[in-house]
Order: C-alpha cells, then structure tokens, then sequence
C-alpha cells in the first residue's frame, strides 16, 4: 500500500477515534441526566411508599380502636333496650360505621341501629342478602375468641350507586358464657376517610384494590398523567385481605448542580480511555471470539441438560431444531426430525386432521394462548403419553418473525401424581362422611335411650297392673303377649343403641356365650313380617353339633337382622316367581375350623362357627360385588351404604369373616365366622 493510502486510512480513522470520543461524551451527558432523574424518583418512591406503610397502620390501629370501643359497648348496655342509645351514639361518632347489630347465637337480629349518615342503605335490597358474608365472618370469629372480618362485598344503593362493605363480627361474652354476636358493617370509602391522616394524602391518590387490581373502593385521586408513582400495601387482618394503594404525580426535575465538574472529568478520563481503547482493539476482538465459542459451547451443554423438549420450526411448519430431550422424548433421532414437515412423526394416526387443523390456525398468525396447550403424542414405539405445550414466536436479530420455538413438557409423571391426590382427596373425604356418621350414630344413642327406657318402663308398669287385676277383668292373653312384646323389643333396641355407642366408641366390648339358635330366634319376631308380606318362606339350619359362639350378641344379632333383610329386599316380588320354590331365605350354622395361616387360627385347634344366609334374588353383579363392602356404597334409593361396611367390621372385630358368594341355582350366599365359647 502506498504511503497517501496508508496516511488517509490512518486519517479516516482518526475521525473515527474523535467521532467516538464526541458520542461517549453524548452519551455520559445522557447517561448522567437518567442517573439524577432515576435518583430523585427513586427517593419519591421510598417516600411513597413509607407514607402508604404509615396510611395502613393508621387504619389498622383505627380498627383496632374500634374494637376496643365495641366491646366496651355490651359492659354499659347489656340488654337490647339499653343498647341501641349507646350504639347510635357511637355510630355518630364513627362515620366509617353504617350499621351496628346485635344478634344471638344463631344469628337472629336481636337489635340493630343504622349510621345518621347513611340512610335507607337496605332499602334496595334485604339485609338477608349479606347473611352468607356475615356466617362466614362470625364463624372464623368464634374459631378466634375474638374480632373477624368476612371478605368485602359490593351493595348497591338506589340510583346506580353502590358502596363496597365489610363485616366485622365480635363474640359477646358475657360471666364466661356466649350472649351471640356484635356485628359492625364497614364502609371501605369510609375506612379510607375517617382513619387516615388526610394531610398526607393532600394531592395524592389512596384507594382499595382487590389482590387482581380491582379497585375496590375510591377516596381521592390524582390527574390522569403519563408518570405516576404508585405504592402497594397490604391490609392483613382476620378474614379480610385488601391492598391499599397510593398513587402520586412524578415531579419534574433539573440536572444536578455539579453536572459540569462531572463532565469535565469524565471527557478527561474519555481522551485517555480512547487511546487505551486503540491497543486493547484487537485483543478485544480474540477475546470476545473466545467468549462467544465458550458462550456457544456452554448454550449446547444448557439445552442438552433440559428434560424440556425444545423444538423450533420454520413458517411452513418444517422443524429446524430438536434438542436431545424432545428426541428421547419421541423416541426419534435428530437427522430423522430436522427438516421433516406436517404430518409430523409422533403425531396419533387417528388425530392428523385435527392437529392439522391447529397448525392451519397457528401458522395463520392467530395469537397463542400464554399458558400453552396439553395434547398427546405418540412415540416411536407407539406409546401415548400427554404432553404441555408453550410456544412462541421465534424472532430473528432484525426483528421478523422466521418460524415457532415450543418447549414441550412430558405431563406423564404429573398425570399419576394427579391421579394419586385424586385417590387420597377421596379417602379423606370418606374418612371424613364415616367420623360425621359415627358423631351422629353417638348423638342418636344418646337422645334414643330416654325414650326407649320410658317405653319399656310403660311397659312393664302396664303388666304389674294387669297382673293385679281381678280375674274377671284381665285381658286376653293375646293383648298381655303383645304388651311383653313391646317391653322386649324396647329393651332390645336400648341394647342395639348402647352397642352401637360402645362400637363407635371403640369400647371394649361384653362378649357372652349364645347359641346359634337363640340368636335366630332372637331376630325372627323381625323378620317373619317382612317375610310374610312378600310371600317368602324362611329355614333355618343348624347343625346338631354346632356349639354356642362367643360373642357381643346385640351386634351380631344386627349382623344377622341386616343380612336376612338384604336377602328378602334382593328377591322382590314376583322374583323369582312362588311356584319355582325359590322363594325361601335360609340361614344356617355349622361348626368349622379355619385354613391354616389365617388370622383366626392363631389359637390353635380352636373351633369357629360358619353363619350363612342364603337368598335366590337377581345376584350381584360383576361391578357391584367389586365395591359391596365400600362406605357409603348402595344400589338402594334410600340406603346410605354402611350397612355391610359395618357388619364386616363387627365380623372382624370378633376375629372372623364376612365373605359372599354366588348361590345355586341363583342367588347369592353371606358367610360369617365367629369363635366358639
């Protein structure tokens, strides 16, 4: 190269150095005028936001106070008349109030008295309307031992007006005894005006916000501006989450004072730095080639890491990239998927037309949806396993759009998770209904036993009264057998009630020694009219050596009662018909012993007792016998699915076995061990 050429390149680049060197004092200058203005803003905001801090613990601290003065409001007035002169005193007062109630423990209104300030608020519509609002807050307050709030709700008022209010519920406590519930209505406006200082909201916004930014309730606002500063500020009390927010007009600002001093220094330090900057060039230059291999090789090493399947695709929908996930996701190599199009490989035979179909949609520019899309892909072995899929545009350096990027995740191992939470979400539920059983099973025992001792007292003062009448008077021996039948079965139902109590209670429970055929005698006054009504005929079988069980015999008596009745219930009539001679329930007893290895015959040589009850109904079907013993399982429109549940677990309280089995020629067969005394 000559000489002028090298002088000129040498030339065009020192322009270039004092071009640049004028840019980055440009830009210092701008820099440093972002850098004061970023600094007053950021003081305003710390501002704002302490004063947003101070305006919430103003009304926390307002409420507070309020409840302190209601509770002092029941020691002066303790009864209803005397309470409503106090209460609209206070009301006067405390504008933020528009209605104070006292209602009892049930939430009956016993008084009431609405703010002088806001008339006719339940004018529009019935206070009744609030009462879900108002349940919720009382019963979260009576959890508490103290004050509680119910969420905020909008109520409006005549004339397309509305205020947005809340509940507070009090418990009244009077000698260590409940005397129901102060109820004060909030108004959220009047919260915002009456318990905050209103110096420091003088040319500032301050309203309620919903936690999704629904604004809530309104009491002073700013001019619309471009610049705002805005200050969030949680409200936390019991029951009631609100977000108070606080808005303020940016300010506008000058250039710091010793902005020239600044420059000076900075254009010194920038002549020096471009020099170092002509020798530091090239180095640079290999450097950020370095940089920019490790940056590459570092991305590689990223996205080989990902169990996220990523896969980027061309406008015409022809796949341009796969990472190492998504191919051992499909079960498909790289070379194979790169430049494949529509079909694509993992997509199910019978769902092509409707995934093309979405890929019309998609490639025609239709927005996608920001939390992805589930659907199902199928692998190179033909297994189907569902998928989540997010994508987005993928943008080039210019800024045009050059095809989609999708991450897809393999939702397989989320599916069984869901599912397991789905099974335990059911047993606790069914835990849940059997603890609601059993507390009402214990309420039943206790409100059953009075009336059934005074019928069973009836009773037999009726039979010492006929036993000590004259002879001509007595009644027929018929009418005095019904009467003793009535005292037995009374006592006999104190004695299911108690039993159920005691099992409920997981008492231990009075075993005694019975005969089979005491405890089917015992159930036959029961069952014979049942039976007698829909023509069935019942047999009992009891082997000669079939020995007495050891038992607690009021429950397995229920066992048997409830047993023969779902034999008579599983044969309706004209099922099967009279003259087939299937019409009969058997109930046997015989003695056994059991299979080795099993629970009951850990004593050895021990001698069990087999019940079988037998009817010739429809059966039981595949899908109803898989699920007979379930809680609250029934194929009857009245039951309530316990019976066999519990019938099972007396059996197995007893150390023995409730199975079933079908019956020959129809019909189905309930087999029970118990011990033998």
């Amino acid at each position: 190269m000559k000489l002028p050429a090298r002088l000129a390149v040498l030339a065009s680049r020192r322009w270039l150095l004092w071009g640049a060197l004028l840019l980055l004092v440009v830009a210092l200058l701008v820099v440093l005028v972002f850098l004061a203005a970023e600094y007053e803003e950021g003081r305003d905001q710390s501002a704002l936001e302490a004063d947003v801090a101070a305006t919430a613990s103003d009304i926390r601290a307002g409420l507070l106070r309020n409840v302190q003065t209601l509770q002092s409001l029941h020691s002066v007035a303790p009864t209803a008349a005397s309470w409503e002169a106090p209460a609209a005193e206070l009301l006067a007062i405390s504008r933020e109030l528009v209605r104070l109630e006292w209602r009892d423990n049930q939430l009956n209104l016993l008084a009431w008295r609405d703010s002088p300030y806001q008339a006719g608020l339940f004018d529009m519509l019935p206070r009744q309307d609030a009462l879900p609002d108002l349940r919720l807050a009382c019963e979260n307050a009576r959890r508490l031992s103290g004050h509680a709030f119910s969420p905020s709700y909008f109520w409006p008022l005549p004339g397309g007006q509305g205020l947005e209010l809340v509940e507070m519920c009090l418990p009244v406590v009077r000698a260590g005894k409940p005397q129901g519930y102060l109820v004060a209505t909030y108004s959220l406006h009047g919260i915002l005006s009456e318990l905050t200082n209103r110096d420091l909201l003088r040319g500032r916004g301050l309203a309620f916000t919903d936690a999704d930014g629904t604004r809530l309730a309104l009491y002073s606002s700013v001019p619309v501006r471009r610049r705002l500063l805005v200050a969030n500020h949680l409200i936390d009390m019991q029951g009631m989450t609100l977000v108070l927010r606080m808005e303020s007009a940016r300010a506008a600002y000058g250039l710091f004072p010793n902005v020239l001093t600044a420059v000076v220094g900075v254009l010194s330090l920038s002549l020096l730095a471009v020099l170092a900057l002509l020798g530091r060039d090239i180095r640079r230059r290999q450097r950020a080639e370095t940089e920019l291999a490790a940056a590459l090789a570092f991305r590689k090493a990223m996205e080989d890491s990902l169990v996220t399947g990523l896969r980027a695709r061309d406008m015409e929908g022809r796949i341009t990239y796969v990472n190492p996930a998504f191919c051992q996701m499909v079960g498909f190599p790289a070379d194979q998927l790169v430049g494949s199009g529509i079909p694509a490989p993992w997509w199910p035979p019978e769902l092509v037309d409707e995934y093309q179909q979405r890929q019309a949609v998609r490639l025609a520019g239709n927005a996608l949806p920001r939390e992805g899309w589930e659907s199902v892909f199928q692998r190179s072995d033909g297994t189907r396993f569902p998928v989540l899929i997010i994508e987005a545009p993928l943008i080039d350096a210019r800024g045009v759009q050059t095809g989609w990027m999708s991450a897809i995740l393999d939702m397989t191992e989320q599916r069984r998770i869901e599912e397991l939470n789905r099974a335990s979400q059911e047993r606790l539920q069914a835990t849940a209904r059997l603890a609601t059983v059993g507390e009402m099973a214990s309420l039943l025992s206790h409100e059953l036993n009075q009336p059934l001792a005074a019928i069973a007292s009836y009773t037999t003062g009726l039979i010492n009264l006929m036993d000590q009448a004259p002879a001509e008077d007595l009644p027929p021996a018929e009418l005095r057998q019904a009467i003793r039948r009535i005292g037995e079965q009374a006592d006999r139902a104190g004695r299911v009630i108690r039993s159920v109590a005691d099992f409920v209670r997981r008492r231990e429970q009075a075993r005694e020694t019975v005969s089979p055929a005491a405890l089917f005698d015992a159930i036959g006054p029961l069952i014979h009219l049942q039976a007698k009504k829909t023509a069935i005929r019942l047999h009992t079988d009891i082997a000669a050596d079939c020995p007495a069980v050891s038992c607690d015999r009021t429950m397995v008596e229920q066992v048997l009662l409830n047993l023969a009745r779902n034999g008579m219930q599983a044969m309706p009539d004209g099922e099967p018909p009279l003259r087939s001679g299937l019409r009969v329930l058997t109930m046997s007893a015989r003695p056994v012993r059991p299979l080795a290895g099993t629970d009951a015959s850990a004593a050895s040589g021990r001698l069990w007792v087999e019940f079988a009850v037998t009817d010739h109904g429809i059966g039981l079907a595949p899908e109803v016998a898989e699920k007979l013993f379930t809680p609250f399982f029934t194929t009857k429109s009245e039951g309530m699915g316990l019976g066999l549940s519990l019938c099972r677990t007396v059996i197995e309280q007893h150390g023995g076995a409730l199975t079933h089995e079908p019956a020959q020629p129809r019909g189905t067969v309930f087999r029970f061990t118990l011990p033998a005394g």
